[in-house]
């Protein structure tokens, strides 16, 4: 039972996009670095044959350089022109634009040791085997565990602030557009992509 304004059971939800034809066309999947938003993004949009978009790719410039805000509006308001799409990523400065017309955000509010787990994981991984990120970007270790721009560092000091953040979207009226589904468990992720109608091939 949901206790906050425009929140809606994960399963319900699914079952809502089948009974009513796909009535949720324009979905944003949020929550903390190491949350699996890619991921989950990536699942949902293959699944209903939406378009994926990352935020990430359209925030980031060679060498790690980040976009000016009137570049990342302006590509992310294009990015956004079509109907049906599942947009990856949070940054909260972007909410008027990807809030404007979206219909379902999906927030990945796993436990804490779980996303600590994920985020350090992946970082390995990435710095190990030298993966090519956005824009020919790179992840190091040195960067990730020695550096003041640590992805791991911001994950641990700012799991509350976005959990904040999120309870305080979720319960406001202004948002009565959107509805909010939150995420607590891979379990429950996995039921809730399961529960999304297939597209045909």
């Amino acid at each position: 039972m949901s206790n906050t304004l425009n929140e809606v059971d994960p399963f319900n939800a699914s079952e809502s996009s089948s009974r009513e034809g796909l009535s949720f066309q324009r979905i944003n999947i949020v929550g903390t670095s190491g949350s699996g938003k890619s991921t989950a993004g990536k699942l949902i949009a293959k699944k209903l044959g939406y378009l994926y978009i990352e935020l990430d790719e359209i925030q980031w410039k060679p060498n790690w350089t980040e976009s000016t805000e009137e570049q990342l509006f302006s590509n992310l308001a294009r990015s956004l022109e079509g109907e049906s799409w599942v947009l990856d990523g949070n940054y909260s400065k972007t909410v008027p634009i990807k809030w404007k017309r979206v219909q379902l955000v999906v927030w990945l509010d796993l436990p804490y040791w779980l996303i600590l787990y994920q985020v350090i994981s992946r970082t390995i991984r990435r710095s190990v085997t030298k993966e090519t990120l956005w824009a020919g970007n790179r992840e190091s270790l040195r960067k990730a565990f020695f550096s003041r721009n640590s992805i791991i560092w911001w994950c641990l000091t700012n799991l509350r602030q976005v959990r904040r953040q999120y309870l305080a979207a979720m319960s406001d009226p202004g948002l009565g557009h959107i509805r909010f589904v939150r995420i607590r468990s891979r379990q429950q992720l996995a039921n809730f992509v399961a529960a999304l109608p297939q597209q045909p091939d």
